[in-house]
């Protein structure tokens, strides 16, 4: 299934399901996707997470029905997948600016939301650049955490701050490595890539780990290795002060590389950030994203 054609036929499932208790790993099994590339792709391409997108339809059709007035506020937060009333009615506020009482008497102000069209628009002149390395054995040692795809954006640089407070001056040589902890560091250059995997099966939920290359060697309880299958990578360079470098080449991935590419496909739900030493606000700072891929 082509990469556009997944996310329509994702578009019309969730359509079709929006008084469900949809699941965002079927919606991806259906377009068959993992759950960490279809909630990206799906943000990138849209503007809106999958759980938003539902949300938002919901609420929308929900303001539909109060204003036809056959229906009371508990009866229309069940049908539309609230547990209460009270947060039905103060996500409806939110999202339409009145409650579902008031929208009665004001249908006019009823925030419309409708279903979603995706189209691609094919740029020239402007190709991406990448190269397709064959890599085996990689394995990466590092920091672990789990994030939900919802607030990972909000929450993974606070993980890289955390992270700089504690470790950075070891990496830069301020400080010469004492501890065990200190000196993993050190060895195996952790901070060098930020890492995805979706292995968790756990709805919404991803694996990242904060980590460097692992060549063998003593593992410090804290840490976490993690080993890849022989497979392809295709590298996307990233050059230019951060994240916006990174956010650039990330949504040319999405919206250009993947729909229109005839040769490749994802292998499997995980991608790598990789960062080079230097100052990350210089316009020559260098940086990359790895796709872990499949010849089609």
């Amino acid at each position: 299934m082509e990469w556009t054609e997944s996310f329509q036929v994702a578009i019309r499932y969730m359509e079709e399901h929006l008084l469900d208790d949809i699941r965002m790993d079927d919606i991806a099994k259906k377009v068959y996707m993992s759950p960490l590339y279809f909630q990206r792709g799906f943000k990138i391409m849209t503007g809106y997470s999958p759980s938003e997108y539902i949300r938002y339809r919901r609420l929308y059709l929900a303001a539909l029905d109060a204003i036809s007035g056959n229906e009371k506020v508990i009866e229309l937060a069940y049908k539309y997948g609230y547990d209460t009333p009270e947060s039905f009615t103060k996500a409806f506020t939110r999202f339409h600016g009145m409650s579902p009482m008031q929208i009665r008497s004001h249908f006019e102000k009823i925030k419309t939301f409708l279903p979603l069209k995706i189209r691609i628009s094919i740029q020239g002149g402007d190709e991406m650049n990448f190269t397709v390395e064959k890599m085996q054995g990689l394995q990466v040692i590092g920091f672990e955490r789990v994030f939900s795809f919802e607030t990972s954006y909000q929450e993974i640089p606070g993980f890289w701050n955390e992270f700089c407070g504690r470790y950075m001056k070891y990496l830069t040589g301020q400080e010469k490595p004492v501890d065990e902890m200190q000196k993993a560091v050190w060895d195996y250059k952790i901070g060098e890539f930020g890492v995805c995997i979706d292995d968790l099966g756990e709805e919404g939920k991803f694996r990242y780990l904060l980590a460097g290359a692992y060549t063998g060697g003593d593992v410090p309880e804290e840490l976490t290795v993690y080993s890849f299958p022989d497979m392809e990578w295709a590298k996307f360079p990233c050059d230019g002060p951060m994240p916006a470098a990174l956010q650039t080449v990330n949504t040319k991935i999405f919206r250009e590389w993947l729909p229109n590419n005839p040769e490749f496909e994802i292998a499997m739900g995980a991608n790598i950030e990789w960062y080079s030493k230097g100052d990350i606000s210089s316009q020559d700072y260098e940086a990359a994203i790895w796709i872990p891929v499949n010849r089609k």
